[in-house]
């Protein structure tokens, strides 16, 4: 594969409402040199058959089943693996790219000679109706990014080599973010795009366990990966809650 070769790592988890609507908006990109790894991270197998139809629209694809459900940060690392693009992108089973994220994402870190880099994005509900615009910064360092999480999964693209040395965690959340913050401390270069490129579907199951489970996640992200003290671990945890809350109902994300 040639230098502008993308790798699209989708981990799917019962997301059969949304698929179809994720995958045209990959068949749409104007950039067409990528391949796509799906990742079916399901014990229950009744959505292969859908999953396969669905997929055979796209001419360089390869799907991989897990034999259990290990999550989506198992799942990504598992598509990293297996991937041959020079570039990685990730891509959530419910969400939509804009027609151009790969062909401008590509432009801009080939023009900057960076090797990650994240955009603006619009969070959407269960009906693509659009609730907010999450607008990024230019550039990101490891203390900025500590007091919140500015980057959106489906946001990202970075080159395989760098993601092929730094994993993702087993955190059931949190994982992207401790990823980002291990990427910012080894002073990678992570540049924003402000364009919308992307939507990030927003669905409600179990807020209050989620917000538990975000909540353990953090302690664990500042606590035990990042070696910081109890004191500054309880700080970030309350900025990072803040700065969520700021994101949910104003679409803040500074």
């Amino acid at each position: 594969m040639n230098n502008n070769t993308v790798s699209i790592i989708i981990p799917y988890y019962r997301k059969k409402p949304y698929f179809k609507k994720t995958i045209n908006s990959v068949l749409k990109q104007t950039h067409k040199n990528y391949e796509v790894i799906l990742i079916y991270d399901d014990e229950d197998k009744s959505d292969l058959v859908f999953i396969k139809t669905t997929l055979k629209k796209i001419k360089n694809s390869k799907i991989i089943v897990n034999q259990s459900n290990l999550g989506v940060a198992s799942s990504r690392n598992i598509g990293i693996k297996h991937s041959k693009g020079k570039f990685i992108s990730f891509l959530d089973a419910d969400d939509i790219w804009h027609k151009d994220k790969l062909k401008r994402q590509l432009l801009f870190m080939n023009k900057n000679k960076i090797s990650f880099s994240f955009s603006s994005y619009h969070i959407i509900d269960k009906d693509g109706k659009k609730l907010k615009t999450i607008k990024v910064p230019k550039k990101l360092i490891f203390k900025d990014l500590l007091f919140s999480c500015k980057i959106g999964l489906s946001t990202v693209m970075a080159d395989s080599m760098l993601l092929k040395k730094v994993k993702f965690s087993k955190l059931k959340t949190q994982e992207d973010y401790l990823l980002w913050l291990q990427l910012s401390k080894n002073n990678i270069n992570m540049l924003g795009i402000n364009e919308t490129l992307t939507s990030w579907r927003k669905i409600d199951n179990s807020l209050s366990s989620s917000i538990k489970q975000k909540l353990k996640d953090a302690f664990q992200v500042y606590n035990k990966h990042l070696k910081l003290n109890i004191f500054m671990t309880l700080i970030l945890i309350v900025s990072l809650s803040i700065h969520s809350l700021k994101k949910r109902f104003y679409g803040y994300s500074g």
